[in-house]
């Protein structure tokens, strides 16, 4: 039976609504966030700086990712330069690649050098794991971020890809790997399997924590409740008079 008390992965909260992130720092289970461009905009969030230090005001004590949104290489390394500058428990999201599939591990290796702490992001490849493994810094605290949950949606098991990721990030003591993506809340135990250290999961998949071991017959009762409740608000009716019963 699963239990989330004897889980040893780290959750982290992913997503750009600062009451949902503070109403998770105030509970047990989340250790750190993750937000991005595409998750800010969802959210009509429109300064990208005062959203960042809103949440860094409410939230100083955990790690929080913040990504850079140029690009341009010569760009991307002064706006990480600056979100670093924002506060102590900041990683920096450098994606692998720019939008023109140009490789990053350059800026990578020049930033991780200089002592930012970095989340490179948007991996899908053992083949990037292996050149981002390369070139970060032992000596300042990283996370790998491995979107499981993308190489899922391509109909493959991203099991294999995580055990072996989280292989060749094994020699770098101060980095994480981290499931991306997240899909069920299935996928918590499985990074767990893998090796991850950290799991990325939404305020949908939180929400269902409570369910984690729950009696199956219980559940299964639970759902019949639902149907009927559902139809029954909804007014649903079908005419049976003239149906008989044999």
């Amino acid at each position: 039976m699963p239990n989330v008390k004897d889980l040893k992965i780290k959750i982290f909260a992913d997503g750009a609504d600062i009451k949902a992130m503070v109403e998770a720092y105030q509970g047990s289970i989340v250790k750190g966030f993750t937000t991005n461009p595409t998750l800010m905009k969802k959210n009509g969030i429109t300064n990208y700086e005062s959203f960042a230090k809103e949440v860094l005001q409410k939230i100083s004590d955990r790690p929080i990712s913040f990504e850079v949104f140029s690009d341009e290489f010569d760009e991307m390394e002064r706006q990480a330069r600056e979100i670093a500058s924002w506060g102590k428990n900041i990683n920096v999201k450098i994606p692998i690649t720019n939008t023109k599939g140009q490789s990053s591990i350059s800026l990578i290796k020049k930033l991780s050098e200089s002592g930012l702490s970095l989340n490179v992001t948007a991996i899908l490849t053992v083949e990037q794991v292996k050149e981002v493994q390369k070139v970060l810094n032992h000596n300042t605290y990283n996370i790998v971020s491995v979107f499981a949950g993308r190489i899922a949606d391509t109909g493959r098991d991203p099991m294999p890809y995580m055990v072996e990721c989280s292989k060749i990030l094994k020699p770098l003591s101060n980095t994480d790997l981290l499931w991306a993506s997240s899909r069920e809340l299935l996928n918590i135990f499985q990074a767990e399997q893998t090796g991850c250290q950290i799991i990325t999961v939404t305020n949908d998949i939180l929400k269902k924590l409570s369910s984690v071991g729950k009696d199956l017959t219980e559940l299964s009762l639970d759902t019949v409740k639902m149907f009927y409740n559902d139809a029954s608000q909804a007014g649903f009716k079908i005419n049976t008079d003239k149906v008989a019963i044999k």
